[in-house]
């Protein structure tokens, strides 16, 4: 079978394509999406992960509503009420919002009639407003594509850097020995529509012949690293290793860590960052080893309305992806599976806050600048992702 390296989104002339990343690894099956409520529930039941890609499908999801006659507003509550975490979600529903309102004819219509003119199914307006929504969406598809390339470029600077000062940080490298990076969760292709955030830099150091190889953690409780990154990876041949959650920090001390690149569902104005649960375990552990902690950030995921990450909502999620998982049988058979007695409570928080202290660059499709100058790249930054 050929081996699959993306793109993770197709879009066709009346539909989408997209892996459900529910059965990876253990099978690869496209799921197509053409209304609001298939992609409603791709979100909700995380067939569609990461924030870029989260962003996109909610667009065209709303493209969709619209198609189908559903109100604005009743559209963007249900697509915004699926993953109330990441940023990037609640960012293309208003982009497409802002797309509609600033259309000619129908759809410069007074706000109140805005919120209802795709009532009608086949109507004129529909149609305008289906149109216009669609194209937006897949103009926010095709920039998430292109911003993850140009983090790739930018990722892969800060990784030759790496490469030729671990010859001066006072232990023997082998020449030739590869990069060893350290990344937590799934920020790659299927997390986006291409090319991946934190996986980009990697996949561009890959091809351009650069030895790499990715501690892959785990990620509990969903395995998104053991199911989803190490896949990937292993798909576009760039060798890995998949470790416990717990590991990376012994791993930094046994100087078998050379960076710490993760990505992000939303960004802070002040530079905090919300990632998948335990990505602040990895970033005190790097600080204590001196070993530098990226994060991978399209603009898109930085929310300037908040100053600082404390004001962030923390999707908590249903306790059974904590008390139990998905295995694979001897016979192939894959089931969910008890890891613990059923009248044990459990607490399931999705993400947690890296501190802006901690993170020593945000690598954005604009280059790489310190978190604390997050505020700098500046709300104009969102509004130029398309020109």
């Amino acid at each position: 079978m050929t081996p699959w390296t993306g793109p993770t989104l197709e879009v066709h002339a009346d539909h989408l394509r997209t892996p459900d990343q529910t059965l990876l690894p253990f099978e690869l099956k496209w799921l197509r999406l053409d209304s609001l409520l298939s992609c409603e529930q791709a979100l909700r039941e995380m067939q569609v992960r990461g924030a870029p890609l989260i962003g996109a499908v909610a667009a065209f999801g709303l493209a969709f509503g619209l198609r189908e006659g559903k109100a604005l507003p009743v559209a963007c509550e249900r697509l915004a009420a699926t993953r109330p975490t990441a940023v990037n979600l609640r960012w293309a529903l208003d982009e497409v919002s802002r797309a509609l309102s600033q259309a000619k004819g129908e759809l410069s219509r007074a706000e109140g009639e805005l919120s209802t003119f795709a009532s009608a199914p086949g109507s004129a307006a529909g149609s305008n407003a289906f149109s216009r929504a669609w194209q937006r969406a897949c103009e926010i598809a095709a920039d998430d594509a292109r911003i993850n390339a140009a983090i790739g470029h930018h990722g892969l600077a800060l990784l030759r850097e790496r490469m030729a000062l671990r010859q001066t940080l006072g232990r023997p490298v082998a020449p030739g020995a590869p990069l060893q990076l350290l990344t937590h969760c799934n920020a790659g292709r299927l997390a986006t529509v291409d090319h991946g955030t934190a996986l980009a830099p990697v996949y561009a150091a890959h091809a351009a012949g650069i030895p790499v190889h990715v501690w892959v953690d785990e990620t509990r409780p969903r395995n998104q690293g053991a199911s989803l990154t190490a896949w990937e990876l292993m798909q576009a041949g760039v060798p890995c290793t998949v470790v416990a959650d717990n590991a990376g920090g012994w791993l930094m001390q046994q100087g078998r860590v050379d960076a710490v690149i993760v990505g992000c569902d939303r960004v802070a104005a002040n530079g905090d960052v919300v990632n998948k649960i335990g990505t602040l375990l990895k970033a005190l552990a790097a600080r204590e080893a001196g070993l530098p902690f990226w994060v991978a950030c399209p603009t898109p995921t930085l929310d300037f309305t908040l100053p600082e990450g404390a004001l962030i909502p923390i999707e908590m999620r249903d306790a059974r992806e904590l008390t139990h998982a998905r295995v694979r049988l001897p016979d192939g058979a894959v089931v969910q599976a008890e890891l613990m007695d059923a009248a044990v409570s459990a607490l399931n928080p999705a993400f947690d806050l890296t501190p802006a202290r901690l993170v020593d660059a945000l690598i954005t499709e604009h280059g790489a600048v310190p978190a604390s100058q997050a505020g700098l790249l500046g709300l104009n930054s969102r509004s130029s992702l398309s020109q």
